[in-house]
Parts: structure tokens; sequence; C-alpha cells
């Protein structure tokens, strides 16, 4: 007699767009918890007058149908934006090692996509990406600011990635530090 096979955690990833964040995170949250789902991770952020709301929410597949259903008649009601997509836990990965990325330089429409590309061509896993942009004070300068935490593959040297970084950013004129990532306590 064989034992079946453990089922994979399934997740339900939630987007949501609307214009009130108290109203969007408060609603989600509370139908989350009626339908016994479990929020695994979340964000929300504002943008200009348009909060967005990220979740990603486990539960068995009866809890997350009933979810879905809910979520969709509550986005029409309360004109939420609202997108939805199943996914189970990640399969294993090669080891990497988790840095921070760490940019600030003058705004220029290409450059969020110049630095995803570097990473990209060096087979390094994007993870995290957080950016804004703002006024320099003293010089009215329109600037950026981006984070990006990354994972590089344990096998690549640091040294030479460094290197290949820094050159990089010197070609760009960009300000920028790569190093390890740490939790914040």
């Amino acid at each position: 007699m064989s034992t079946p096979a453990p089922q994979k955690e399934q997740f339900l990833v939630i987007n949501a767009l609307g214009g009130q964040t108290t109203t969007l995170v408060t609603t989600f949250t509370r139908l989350c918890m009626e339908q016994r789902c479990l929020i695994v991770s979340s964000r929300m952020s504002r943008h200009g007058t348009c909060s967005a709301l990220l979740l990603q929410v486990s539960g068995n597949w009866d809890a997350l149908a009933r979810l879905e259903t809910l979520l969709l008649t509550v986005a029409r009601r309360e004109h939420f934006t609202l997108s939805m997509s199943r996914s189970t836990t990640l399969e294993e990965r090669p080891q990497a090692l988790p840095y921070n990325v760490f940019v600030t330089a003058a705004q220029r429409p290409e450059l969020c996509g110049e630095l995803c590309a570097f990473f990209q061509q060096l087979e390094i896993d994007i993870e995290e990406l957080f950016s804004f942009t703002y006024m320099a004070q003293h010089t009215g300068t329109a600037m950026l600011n981006m984070t990006l935490t990354i994972a590089i593959p344990a096998k690549t040297q640091l040294s030479w990635l460094r290197e290949q970084f820094l050159d990089f950013c010197d070609e760009l004129n960009l300000d920028a530090v790569i190093e390890p990532w740490r939790p914040v306590h």
C-alpha cells in the first residue's frame, strides 16, 4: 500500500487597486480571515490617487475558491480593480546569495530597464524592486532612487560581480552600492 504524495501548498496571489488605502486593506484582510485563508505576505503602497495592494494568501482549495468568488463580487461593488492568480510553492532553486542594490541617479526613462537588463544578462534573479522619483532639494533635478533585492547564484565570484557592476554604474553615471541583504529588526 503506497502513501499518496503530499499536496503542494496552494496560494492565491491577489493584486488590487483602489482609491482608499485603509478601505482596501481592511476589506481584503477581513475577507481573507472570514474565509479561513492565511495572508502569507502583503504589500500596500500609494501611487498618486491610486493605492495598490498585493497579497499572497494560502488555504485549502475550497477556501481559496470561495475567496476568489467573493473578491470578484466585492471588487465590482467597491470599484476596485482586481487580478488574481493561483500559485504553488516555489520549486527548489539553486543556491543563491541575497544582496541589496541601492541606486541613486538623475532620472532617465530608460534607467530602470537598463538596470534590470544588466542583472538579466548575468542570470541574476531580481526578487524585489522598489523605486521612487523626487526633485533634488537644492538643484530641482529629477532624481531616481531604486532598491533591488537580487539572488546571486552561489557559484558567482562576488569580486567579479562587484567589478562588473561598478563599471556598469560608472558608464551610466550612477551612484550605487551592492551589499549583502540583512534582515531588518
